[in-house]
């Protein structure tokens, strides 16, 4: 075995704990690939015969890619650190296990706060909470101090907190996906944005879109996609697809996070690997 097989056997065995951590970070399956595909690049042409711990090293780079990737973003603005005292440094720390608990429960409802989150407030937040790096290595990549670092995932912490859940529901949101779906096949601007959260975000492998009246936009323009589509569950989760004329192939995807009955995110796939991975059951 050449060393660059054996390089890429190794990378293989964390390519899905990396994945894991850039879609957390990124919200979008594509660009989760890309940030771990930018990882494997990066480690091919590297040395690292002094890198003690390669799954350390990875989620590192990862994380700065992940972090260039949000900074690119043009949907909003890093914030100033907040100077005010933090229970986070002035008192006991918060509690790991119960930080765990959270993230892993939040679920879906995560991937909606996070938008609302700076860059390094994200980042924070996902490396330590939910993959336990330390504050130190958090701080590396975020070019902050630790104790910056533990404020910025002390913020992040408290908007989770307070995040509204997805509807539970399936038959609510299937119907709030249905008039979705009516109001983009007639071209109806205003039913679209009844319809859409205020803060709504739609994700593709083209970018990233928020805002209702924006979203809202792009969906009236494709009216003549959205009449050949039907709505499916993707993963569980509602949706819409749209397959070639013979019925045989999928051509898109896109998937819904409905909250208090308004939709919260879209993720278009058109990728064909990607869509190859979902699992569609037709309603």
């Amino acid at each position: 075995m050449s060393d660059q097989d054996f390089l890429a056997e190794r990378f293989e065995a964390h390519r899905t704990h990396l994945r894991a951590v850039a879609y957390r970070m990124l919200g979008s399956l594509a660009e989760a690939d890309d940030a771990v595909q930018e990882a494997w690049f990066r480690l091919s042409r590297g040395d690292t015969r002094e890198v003690d711990n390669l799954a350390g090293w990875l989620t590192t780079v990862v994380g700065r890619v992940c972090l260039d990737m949000l900074r690119s973003r043009k949907s909003r603005a890093e914030e100033p650190l907040d100077q005010s005292p933090d229970a986070a440094t002035t008192g006991p720390g918060p509690d790991p296990e119960h930080d765990a608990l959270l993230a892993d429960s939040v679920g879906v409802a995560l991937l909606v706060v996070l938008d609302t989150l700076t860059p390094a407030e994200r980042l924070a937040f996902v490396l330590h909470d939910m993959f336990a790096v330390p504050y130190d290595e958090v701080a590396g990549i975020v070019g902050r101090t630790p104790t910056a670092a533990r404020q910025l995932a002390s913020r992040a912490r408290r908007r989770v907190r307070g995040a509204p859940a997805p509807d539970a529901d399936l038959a609510r949101q299937r119907a709030v996906v249905d008039a979705f779906l009516a109001a983009a096949r007639a071209g109806d601007f205003e039913g679209l944005l009844k319809v859409l959260d205020p803060d709504v975000v739609a994700r593709s492998e083209a970018g990233v879109t928020t805002g209702a009246a924006a979203v809202a936009a792009n969906a009236a323009r494709f009216a003549h996609v959205a009449r050949v589509s039907r709505t499916a569950l993707l993963d569980g989760v509602p949706g819409v697809v749209t397959f070639s004329a013979d019925g045989r192939r999928l051509l898109r995807a896109m998937r819904f996070t409905v909250v208090r009955e308004r939709i919260a995110v879209i993720e278009f796939v058109t990728d064909a690997a990607h869509l190859s991975r979902l699992d569609v059951t037709m309603s």
